[in-house]
Order: C-alpha cells, then structure tokens, then sequence
C-alpha cells in the first residue's frame, strides 16, 4: 500500500518515511490536490476556518540570532525593545478581536525563555482571555517542565513553539539554540498536557529536501501538533534571511498539502506571509487542507490582511468561521 493512501486511514502515523514525504511533494499537482482535500474532507469540515488573533505582549530585545526575525537584538531592523504589556491592555486586545470574528487570542513575547515572575503575569493574562470565552495560546521561548505545569495551570489551550526549519538547515538560520532545546520544551508542553502548535517558515533559502526535512520531524513527533503553522517568510530589511529569494507560490501550497496528508488530525493553520499572497494562492492553501489563520492587521511585527479583506475572501470561498473549542 503506498504512502498516500495509507495517510487516508483514520489512526494518524508518526512513523513517516522522508522517502514517502518526498514523493507526495513530487506528485503532480492535481494528484497531491485531491489526496490533500481527500484527507482534510475525512477529519474536517472544508468549508470552515477557525480563526486566532495574535499580540505581541512583548516586543524586541530578544538574545536569540534567528535569522528571520525582526525581534532579535542581534538584527538591525531599528525595532525598538518594550516591556511586557499590561495585563488590562492585553485583555482589552481580546476583547477587541473577539468582537472582530477571533476565536483564539494568541499572546507572543520576544523572550529565550520566560522569567518566573513574568510568567505569573502571563498566566493572568491567560486566566482573563479563557474568561472572555476565547481559545488561548502563547509564545514564550523555551520552557522548564515547572513552568508548563504553571501555564497549564492557568488554563492554557495551546503553547507555540517552532521547529523553524529541517534539523540540517537550522544552523543556517539559528545559532544561539540547538534543535534539541526546540524539542526539550515541546516535551515539557507536551507532558503538562499543553496542546502542541508547532511549525516552521519556508522561503529562507533552504532546499525542497529542507522542506520534506521539516515536515518528516514534525510528523515523526511523539504526537502531531495539535495546530501546524505554516509560515511564508516575510522579508525584512536587516535580517539575514531577509534577502532570500521567495518561494514559489505553488511550492507553497505544496507544502501545505503534504501537512495535511502527513498530520490529518491537525489544525493546519495559514500563518505569516498572507499579505504578500494573492487570493487565488490562499483559496489553494484553503484547498490544500489549511483550516486555521490569523485574523487582524498584525502578526507580532509584520503586516497581515485586515479582518475585512478576510471577511470578503472568506465569503467569496464560502467559508465560515469555527466556533472556539477549549482544548
């Protein structure tokens, strides 16, 4: 039985091959098309999109070197570094993307790793957004198993945490942590029983055996991510992978199909590089087996279609939005 067939079963597998992902990449368009609808069709409804708000509560001066972003202090990109937001403010975004169409309000701060005493002012934050009745999410950098436990305590839907890349393109975009620590803190997220989003950005100059190389380890984790983004870099000056050369828009869509084949139970969500995708590109995505994306003008530092343009693309499509479901 060939690999994507037996991706159609209903028990999703960890066992995946990078031969077997490199061959769905390599099948003809409309082939992978279907086979992607055909999975997204067994385990989703296609014609719904769940839809999440994202704020940084904390932006800049990071010590991480990623090589894509705007935050790290190590870039030039003339970002300025601020405090933690005050927890008033930040439920006061909720409600604002609530009252917009959001169900899931997901909080970034540009940190390696949290401090505890910070931690205690994210967890009022996470306490106050379940309050508002709205999924919840954040981004913090790694994490001990302590302070999972803490977040989970907290009510805590979903952590967010990134592979980025394949293991062997990493160190041509991230030097200051390894590949293990990304894994270590999935682990922690994991064990306090955490819902996973874990994903990566494609277009920073990797190969397309880098982009089978991503999505063979995140479908070979101990258990899929519960939420995969997948991300388009978005340029910006002053970053190393800023120059890269963009990918191809139908490689994208690839991309995402071979995640919805590969993790069929996953909210496969269309995250950053949207502003800079035509409408026909998203509804592929769409197709493809993306059922999640961020709604706002936002994502942390880089631009993404206002609510409106997603209203009117979303009605276009036929697409409704799914209602929050506390994980």
């Amino acid at each position: 039985m060939n690999a994507p067939t037996r991706a159609l079963h209903d028990v999703p597998r960890s066992d995946w091959t990078r031969e077997e992902i490199t061959a769905l990449f390599a099948l003809p368009f409309a082939e992978l098309m279907f086979r992607a609808a055909s999975v997204h069709r067994a385990h989703f409804d296609p014609n719904q999109v769940q839809t999440s708000t994202l704020l940084s509560i904390k932006t800049g001066g990071c010590p991480e070197d990623c090589g894509y972003c705007s935050q790290s202090a190590k870039n030039d990109t003339g970002l300025k570094a601020s405090k933690l937001m005050e927890i008033d403010a930040v439920l006061a975004d909720a409600s604002a993307a609530k009252a917009a169409g959001a169900s899931r309000f997901c909080m970034g701060a540009a940190w390696r790793s949290p401090k505890d005493k910070d931690l205690d002012a994210v967890c009022a934050m996470v306490e106050g957004v379940r309050a508002l009745g709205m999924e919840t999410c954040v981004t913090l950098g790694m994490l001990t198993a302590p302070q999972a436990i803490r977040l989970k305590q907290s009510g805590l839907d979903y952590y967010n945490h990134n592979l980025d890349t394949s293991p062997e393109y990493y160190r041509h975009v991230i030097t200051t942590r390894t590949y293990q620590d990304r894994l270590d803190t999935l682990e922690h997220v994991r064990d306090a029983g955490i819902n996973v989003c874990c994903g990566g950005i494609v277009g920073m100059g990797e190969s397309a055996e880098d982009r089978t190389g991503l999505i063979h380890a995140l479908a070979t984790l101990p258990a899929h991510p519960q939420s995969v983004p997948i991300n388009a870099l978005v340029q910006i000056e002053g970053t190393p992978q800023g120059l890269s050369a963009p990918l191809d828009p139908i490689d994208f869509v690839r991309t995402i199909a071979v995640a919805r084949i590969t993790m069929p139970r996953s909210m496969v969500r269309l995250s950053a590089g949207r502003e800079e995708m035509s409408d026909e590109t998203q509804a592929l995505c769409f197709l493809a087996g993306a059922n999640s994306t961020f709604y706002g003008a936002r994502l942390l530092t880089t631009p993404n279609p206002v609510a409106d343009d997603d209203r009117a693309l979303f009605a276009r499509l036929g697409i409704t939005l799914m209602p929050p479901s506390h994980g």
